[in-house]
């Protein structure tokens, strides 16, 4: 993975590595950095990393090795607290016998703060997040919606350049956390605060982000924009874990220009964008999302590549239907089309052709 540090960054990691044992490092020589007001999302699976660096840049974890930085001054000796960083958990972290008023004005009185300017900055924080209404209430007599909106109005009190939160939208309902998905989202570029985003949700990460960090294996996998992520994946990783993925195993035999042609294990051969493949002869996994596949031929767009299917599942799923087929002899091959109506309703046991344009294809590490 490329450097991803640059001189302007509000928040830098430079060569930061983490081991808890001396010997198996978590984080490995990561490089990353954020400009002032981004919404970063750290997205991984278990144990890829992704906590860790949330934890070392919050204080609550010390780097083995490099430096973080933070508006440019080194922050690896500062204890959390003085940091200025707000915090948002899965768990929300409130004070159960303390009022939400309470639970706002606790990090304002730590910061010296008189009462009046306090109980201003209090009412702000619960206007923000459509709670001014329940200050007086305590932390058992609100859901888990309001909750969380507590622990984020507590994390903003103080004014914080750079706030960070690990999976603050876990526990919730699907149709609530979606709904907060939005506010945090709204909330965070309205404010122009800088946040760094913790989750292993792909949909979370890539509704709610600027800039998307894909973590494996304690390094970062490849960093962009929500859309790049998804289009334009640069390994097998990334391919597979953001979003449904369609791959197919094959040989590169031919290499021209901007496509490479390769063979897949039936002995059909297609045409791919080669990303991080470069001989012929080299093994390959080929990577095509399920929406830029086509059956009906009407719709096959001009230059589309076409190979032979067999039809073993088509459902209905209201927008759209999804069709599963066998492909170069694998049974998992789908394809999502749109609820329309031309569209062809299959029959499974159907022997169809399908295709997709080139650029649609990517042909990357076969690992």
């Amino acid at each position: 993975m490329a450097d991803q540090t640059n001189g302007d960054a509000f928040v830098a990691f430079e060569h930061v590595q983490k081991s808890y044992d001396g010997e198996t490092l978590v984080v490995k020589d990561l490089n990353l950095s954020l400009p002032k007001g981004e919404f970063l999302t750290m997205l991984g699976p278990s144990g890829s990393g992704k906590t860790t660096c949330l934890m070392m840049l919050a204080g609550f974890e010390t780097a083995t090795h490099g430096e973080i930085k933070l508006d440019g001054t080194s922050i690896n000796n500062i204890p959390p607290h003085k940091r200025g960083i707000g915090m948002v958990f899965q768990n929300y972290a409130l004070f159960p016998h303390m009022t939400v008023a309470e639970n706002l004005s606790f990090p304002l009185e730590v910061r010296k703060m008189g009462k009046s300017d306090r109980e201003a900055k209090v009412k702000r924080a619960l206007d923000m997040v459509q709670m001014g209404a329940f200050g007086g209430r305590r932390p058992a007599q609100l859901s888990g919606g309001q909750q969380q909106r507590i622990a984020l109005a507590r994390a903003l009190v103080f004014e914080p350049e750079l706030v960070l939160m690990d999976e603050p939208l876990g526990a919730l309902d699907k149709q609530l956390r979606e709904h907060m998905q939005f506010e945090i989202t709204k909330l965070a570029h309205d404010l122009g605060i800088t946040t760094v985003y913790v989750t292993h949700d792909q949909t979370e990460a890539l509704t709610m982000s600027d800039r998307v960090a894909v973590f494996d294996d304690g390094r970062i996998q490849q960093l962009d924009p929500p859309d790049t992520l998804y289009e334009k994946p640069r390994n097998s990783f990334v391919a597979q874990f953001i979003g449904e993925n369609n791959t197919l195993e094959g040989i590169i035999t031919e290499i021209k220009g901007e496509t490479c042609v390769v063979k897949l294990e039936d002995g059909q051969e297609i045409d791919a964008v080669p990303i991080n493949v470069g001989t012929v002869g080299e093994k390959t996994r080929v990577s095509i999302r399920p929406e830029r596949v086509e059956f009906n031929k009407d719709r096959l767009k001009e230059g589309a590549h076409t190979i032979k299917a067999t039809v073993l599942e088509f459902i209905y799923m209201g927008d759209i239907f999804r069709t599963r087929l066998r492909v170069a002899g694998k049974d998992d091959f789908v394809i999502k089309t749109r609820n329309a109506p031309d569209q062809v309703r299959l029959e499974p046991g159907t022997e169809i052709e399908i295709g997709w344009l080139p650029e649609d294809c990517r042909a990357l590490d076969a690992d």
